[in-house]
């Protein structure tokens, strides 16, 4: 079973979101017919105006303007002055909140993932469907949420520790 998740999936709180975006499978069109898809092992909720560790926190922006969108679009930029970072969009219009997608099988870092896949800011405000050439697939995996360990988000030490502190980075559990 491959299954595009719909703009619905999107249309929920990012921390709702986040937990259950695990399992699912990012796939890109590289080219006619290939494909680089990798299962989501890791990702981070960033959820209103009032998430200190959010873009949005301080207003919209030409940088974090795809956040204000309705669920379902692309947001990607750039840091460090060498990794794009690859977030889901998720909510209703004017409401910011996405979901960082930290890592997939592969690539344990978002850094990592967005140069495994390719990704640029291309994709930026894209809806994240077959047709745009980058999407999320259902594939039918269940991460039980025993096996989804709930952490602090990693690099927002700015946003002050209440903000800093707050569980929203999820992971699936490694069997050893």
């Amino acid at each position: 079973m491959r299954r595009v998740l719909s703009k619905i999936f999107y249309m929920r709180p990012a921390i709702e979101v986040a937990p259950e975006i695990l399992g699912k499978f990012l796939v890109m069109r590289q080219a006619r017919d290939t494909f680089t898809e990798c299962m989501i092992t890791e990702a981070e909720a960033y959820d209103g105006f009032d998430d200190k560790a959010s873009h949005a926190s301080c207003g919209r922006t030409a940088r974090n303007a795809p956040m204000f969108e309705a669920g379902g679009i692309w947001y990607i930029y750039f840091v460090y002055g060498m990794y794009e970072m690859l977030n889901i969009v998720t909510g209703p219009k004017e409401y910011p909140a996405a979901v960082l997608i930290r890592g997939v099988v592969g690539a344990d870092g978002p850094g990592k993932l967005t140069r495994m896949f390719g990704i640029t800011r291309a994709y930026n405000g894209k809806p994240a469907v077959r047709a745009s050439g980058l999407w999320i697939e259902d594939r039918g995996i269940t991460v039980l949420k025993s096996r989804i360990q709930k952490s602090p988000r990693i690099g927002v030490s700015y946003a002050g520790p209440e903000w800093a502190g707050k569980p929203y980075r999820f992971s699936i559990i490694k069997e050893v």
